[in-house]
């Protein structure tokens, strides 16, 4: 399994059988940031899923249903409050057909999509989080299902925030996850690594690739600094820049 770290919270997994996308946007659409991550050389033959965990520009582009003539076979697995009308679809130059090759998911659903089973979360922010079982593993992206908590939010914002971050992760307490993605977000200074810390704690994941840090990589090392236990601190990818590839 190959793992290509693109930018932001896009990761390209491949194994022999299948590539998986998750959250590709191309630099431009968000403001004040360059992006320079790109999409791994991939063979046209292998089967792609493409997916997207909701509608911020952040984590969505229409740039990947232009995807289609790119790869003999790819299959997209869009949250749902990404809304793409055929007309919509036409006045940005997309074949409105795309939307078959498209499975609209919902928080707290289970899809069949091809021969996997892909299991929905319900966002903390917005969308979803995916947890997948393919070829005897699971892999969870978690989009941006975090614990959004924020110096001068008060305690009663705050304290909701963690409850419903808690509620979510502890339905994965019982799963073995071969592979995650999970928020480290800089932005929230002193509490950038409170989700990140309870899922690694509470969550059975034998890799965790920290993402969302907005090109700010330092909590990684900080993070790591004040953990003790060797070997739970080395479950947590080094990340130091965008386009690293990764062989698990």
């Amino acid at each position: 399994m190959i793992i290509t770290f693109v930018h932001h919270s896009c990761f390209v997994l491949e194994t022999n059988e299948r590539v998986l996308i998750f959250d590709y946007f191309k630099d431009g659409n968000v403001k004040g940031y360059t992006f320079t991550g790109e999409l791994p050389e991939l063979a046209a033959d292998k089967p792609v899923y493409v997916f997207a965990s909701h509608f911020h520009q952040d984590h969505f582009d229409l740039e990947i249903l232009r995807w289609k003539g790119r790869f003999q076979t790819i299959r997209y697995v869009l949250s749902k409050d990404i809304r793409l009308s055929a007309r919509y679809l036409e006045r940005n130059g997309i074949d409105p057909s795309v939307r078959e090759d498209i499975t609209f998911v919902q928080p707290l659903k289970t899809y069949q999509v091809g021969d996997m089973e892909v299991r929905t979360l319900r966002s903390t922010d917005a969308g979803v989080a995916f947890l997948i079982q393919m070829e005897g593993k699971r892999i969870y992206h978690a989009g941006d299902l975090n614990l959004w908590k924020w110096d001068g939010a008060g305690e009663l914002v705050n304290g909701k925030e963690a409850r419903a971050y808690k509620h979510e992760i502890n339905k994965l307490t019982d799963c073995e996850i071969d592979v995650a993605f999970v928020p480290l977000d800089s932005r929230q200074k002193k509490y950038a690594a409170e989700g990140l810390s309870y899922f690694m704690e509470n969550v059975d994941a034998k890799v965790v690739f920290p993402m969302h840090m907005w090109q700010d990589y330092s909590p990684i090392a900080a993070f790591k600094s004040k953990i003790s236990n060797g070997a739970f601190a080395r479950r947590l990818v080094d990340i130091s820049g965008e386009n690293e590839a990764y062989e698990l």
